[in-house]
């Protein structure tokens, strides 16, 4: 039987952005990944927002990573010329209640180290988006956009030229544990078993899943899986503005945003729809709730104007009475399995956290932690 120090399993920006920190390393690194391409689920259907931090529970995963990958993330994308735009957002408040929210906001993003939140007035908003209609907002200047299939790309490059290598359509069935690592028992058209020593669970909507099949793993460890649609509808025509426009929080979410590609097109999403099984299809009619949500804050959107453009599965694991969760990142010391790294409920912002997270299971991997 073959054998190989590290496997990681799951080629999406996280899995990719893991496999590269180690093969860095100098580790021996196969990446498993069940589907045909890199990062096809939920790194490719997401709104590409290199986020700020501002709203995420003080000290979580989500809020240290978030910052502390957002900074690595515009440096890597710098140093390997990774499309992206350091284009701002605006948190548009459009009622008097709304604008006393807006220090709040401000006073929580500090706390979790994002100092740079501006409070505007309508005026000065108005001054940047002629557009956007508001009694306040406050600027978050370290908010961008980025092509995550590019990133996906050079972080396949980086750890391909540091030596690791992918394996495509190659589903992962079964786990067994053996006194110096692991046995995997890996499907497709070409099934193989494979010993190795490191094994990182980086996949995504199935990491319960995948963790279920492992033997010998604490059941009680493994959460549950629900899965949290957020449909997304584009702009017919060229949206006037140049920022991205997020309304004040509601209970349970951001609200209906407005995001822009690289490109200027403008889509507007995600929203939460709970579904029990996998299913990405977008229902036009569910644009009825869009127009009025977006209207507040842009009152020219044309009737029409807005068509069915993608969805997006957020790997929930927490129920819909409760939806906020954390990162949920296991090693050694909390599941008793020397070796194994599982990554669960890694939604947004997990593109944006992506080499911190990288950065937080290398250290895990090297500590046998």
């Amino acid at each position: 039987m073959d054998s190989i120090e590290c496997v990681v399993v799951g080629a999406g920006v996280v899995g990719l952005a893991i496999a590269r920190s180690l093969a860095l390393s100098g580790r021996d690194v196969l990446i498993l990944e069940s589907e045909g391409a890199i990062g096809t689920i939920t790194s490719s259907r997401n709104s590409e927002v290199i986020h700020a931090g501002i709203y995420y529970p003080h000290d979580s995963l989500m809020a240290r990573f978030c910052v502390r990958g957002r900074k690595m993330l515009y440096g890597y994308c710098t140093e390997h010329g990774v499309p992206h735009r350091n284009c701002g957002k605006l948190i548009v408040a459009t009622t008097d209640v709304e604008t006393e929210k807006l220090a709040a906001i401000r006073q929580h993003a500090a706390l979790n180290g994002v100092d740079d939140l501006r409070m505007i007035s309508a005026a000065e908003a108005r001054a940047l988006e002629p557009a956007v209609h508001c009694t306040a907002a406050l600027l978050s200047p370290s908010t961008g956009i980025i092509d995550s299939h590019s990133y996906m790309l050079a972080l396949r490059g980086d750890a391909e030229a540091h030596g690791a290598s992918l394996a495509f359509n190659a589903p992962l069935r079964h786990v067994a544990i053996t006194n110096d690592g692991f046995v995997i028992d890996v499907g497709g058209s070409d099934p193989l078993e494979l010993g190795c020593k490191i094994l990182i669970n980086a996949a995504g909507l199935n990491a319960p899943t995948l963790a279920r099949n492992i033997s010998g793993m604490p059941q009680e460890k493994i959460p549950a899986a629900y899965f949290a649609k957020g449909n997304y509808f584009s702009l017919t025509g060229r949206a006037p503005f140049s920022r991205l426009i997020y309304p004040v929080p509601v209970p349970g979410g951001l609200g209906v945003h407005l995001t822009l590609d690289l490109a200027g097109q403008a889509r507007f999403g995600p929203d939460v729809e709970w579904i029990d099984a996998i299913d990405y299809a977008v229902d036009p009619q569910r644009a009825a709730k869009f127009y009025p949500a977006i209207r507040r804050y842009w009152p020219e959107l044309p009737d029409g104007a807005l068509q069915p453009s993608y969805s997006g599965i957020r790997p929930k694991i927490v129920p819909p009475a409760i939806a906020n969760q954390d990162f949920v990142v296991q090693g050694p010391r909390d599941h008793g399995i020397a070796g194994l790294v599982n990554l669960f409920g890694i939604e947004s912002p997990g593109l944006t956290s992506s080499l911190a997270i990288a950065e937080h299971v290398m250290e895990k991997v090297q500590a046998g932690a």
